[in-house]
């Protein structure tokens, strides 16, 4: 049973066993009960429960919707919830920029800036309910990112807090203002061991700040374990004047993975790939669908142009280009053509959260990046890996990039299934490693992925990394264990599925599994902790 907290001067923590458990689940694979929860409404909040936990060394975990995928918003400490304050927009529409609070959410900043034609590229499909913080926390991408790249292109400044609660203005550019620096050795010696992706979001962008010397490149996707970010100013772009795309199936994966870099050379803005297993969950869930049957997987390509003629030119030669090894082709000639061809990309999470308790989808290795000209590989060792351990994958994700998202699909009832499902992770980073990628393209390392910072990049750099983390962290107050991991990392260790799952009361339980079913990220968590009968949850006093 865990230590009782010290008292705390900070009006808003909670320590009662329903708040605790109401914030023990992510939208990943684990459920950890937290010490307490803090619910900070601005920076003055946050810097007095920064000093208390630096005056007692408590843990603080930052959160946002908790939709991220690995971890990196669960864990033993205190979780400070930074959705609910820090609301506040400030626009420069002249200069293409908005500033806001670390909680306003991709689809906040959208909606502000779609009336003067402007919009915030990255487009993660959490974008309803992820928040600016959450998004630079873990470098977060989306379809778009073919094109755009991740959000680290587009973060003009962020306001931070750091451990001793100075609060400070880190801007695009500025060079000299990092605790932290690399000597020329040190730089040459990371260009030469991080891996040559199209992306990557796995632990400090140390190659990056190589060749920036910028402080901003250490801070993004830093996972909340440097400093709490605040506030985020975004660099927006105009809304492209037209659209078009096209689907193209395909009975093969060596087909499909020959058909991307062909594409890729077409300047798409988004590249989509949806494996055999999806396009047969959402066929079964959606009997409007027009998929034939048989196919391998479906690739769907969206191409933004100045104007209609172009884009509907652009997918002539892509139709032409792949007409001899393309089993199923359909073209959307504007945008809204084009919401109704991506529909099926949107039914994809639908269909997985519709699978029978028995048959629960688990993010293992979800978050895999390796080199375009590697992904045919990828894929068919995916497979085959599931194949020998018995599980179930389905494989979708941004085929342009090389970045595959893996739900694995395990069968529950197996008293096996853990073991089964901890092999195929050990076999999916192996690979993973012998093709030259990462494991994470945008999802960031969390607690999952946090032990293989030194089979990644090697001894030398996971050092490099712990002396980073100690210049800004020196009591690793701010989110341990993720990135830097613990010495007891184990990467399927706190499941919330199974009999070795953390109790927790049976209706919150429920409601955090509609949460996850539903993708209601945006819910405040505090409303899952009320129970009808009874008085709802207090801070403590």
């Amino acid at each position: 049973m865990a230590a009782p907290l010290p008292p705390s001067p900070f009006p808003g923590l909670f320590t009662d066993a329903r708040s605790r458990a109401a914030y023990a689940e992510g939208a990943g694979i684990q459920r950890i009960v937290p010490a307490a929860v803090a619910v900070p409404r601005g920076v003055e909040d946050l810097q007095r429960l920064l000093g208390w936990a630096v005056e007692t060394g408590t843990a603080l975990v930052p959160r946002g919707a908790g939709s991220g995928m690995a971890g990196g918003s669960v864990g033993r400490g205190v979780i400070v919830d930074l959705s609910q304050g820090f609301r506040w927009t400030a626009p420069d529409w002249p200069r293409r920029t908005i500033w806001v609070g670390t909680a306003v959410t991709w689809a906040e900043v959208n909606e502000a800036a779609r009336p003067f034609g402007l919009r915030l590229p990255p487009d993660p499909s959490s974008g309803a309910f992820a928040t600016s913080g959450g998004m630079v926390a873990t470098n977060a991408a989306g379809p778009r990112s073919v094109r755009c790249g991740s959000v680290r292109n587009w973060v003009e400044a962020v306001e931070i807090l750091e451990v001793d609660g100075s609060a400070r203005r880190v801007e695009r550019g500025v060079q000299g203002t990092a605790r932290w620096h690399l000597d020329h050795a040190a730089r040459e010696f990371v260009r030469a061991r991080f891996p040559r992706t199209r992306k990557n979001s796995a632990g400090y962008a140390l190659d990056r700040f190589a060749d920036s010397a910028a402080e901003l490149d250490l801070l993004v996707g830093s996972e909340g374990t440097l400093a709490f970010v605040t506030a985020v100013e975004w660099r927006l772009e105009p809304i492209p004047v037209d659209a078009a795309g096209v689907a193209l199936g395909f009975r093969s994966p060596e087909q499909l993975a020959d058909a991307v870099p062909y594409l890729v050379a077409l300047n798409p803005s988004a590249v989509e790939l949806l494996d055999r297993t999806l396009l047969d969950l959402v066929r079964d869930g959606d009997r409007g669908t027009t998929l034939p049957e048989g196919l391998d997987g479906l690739l769907l390509v969206e191409f933004e142009r100045e104007t209609s003629a172009a884009a509907r030119g652009v997918v002539g030669d892509a139709v032409r280009g792949l007409r001899a090894v393309t089993a199923h082709v359909e073209t959307a000639v504007d945008r809204r053509g084009l919401e109704q061809l991506w529909a099926v990309r949107r039914l994809a999470s639908p269909a997985l959260a519709r699978l029978p308790e028995t048959r629960r989808s688990l993010q293992v290795i979800e978050d895999g990046c390796v080199p375009l000209e590697r992904l045919g590989e990828y894929v068919a060792g995916i497979r085959a890996a599931a194949d020998r351990h018995g599980v179930p994958v389905a494989m979708f994700g941004h085929a342009g990039d090389g970045h595959v998202h893996v739900n694995a699909l395990p069968d529950t009832t197996h008293p096996r299934w853990p073991d089964a499902l901890a092999a195929l992770f050990e076999e999916a980073t192996g690979l993973l490693l012998r093709l030259g990628g990462t494991p994470s393209g945008e999802h960031g390392l969390g607690r999952l992925r946090a032990g293989l910072v030194e089979r990644v990049y090697g001894p030398e750099v996971l050092g490099l990394f712990r002396d980073l983390k100690r210049a800004y962290d020196a009591r690793a107050i701010l989110n341990p264990d993720v990135i830097i991991p613990s010495p007891a990392w184990r990467p399927l260790a706190d499941l919330k599925v199974g009999p070795d799952a953390a109790r927790i009361p049976d209706d919150i339980a429920q409601r955090l599994r509609d949460t996850e079913r539903n993708a209601a990220w945006g819910v405040p968590k505090l409303d899952l902790a009320r129970d009808p009968d009874i008085q709802p949850p207090t801070p403590d006093t």
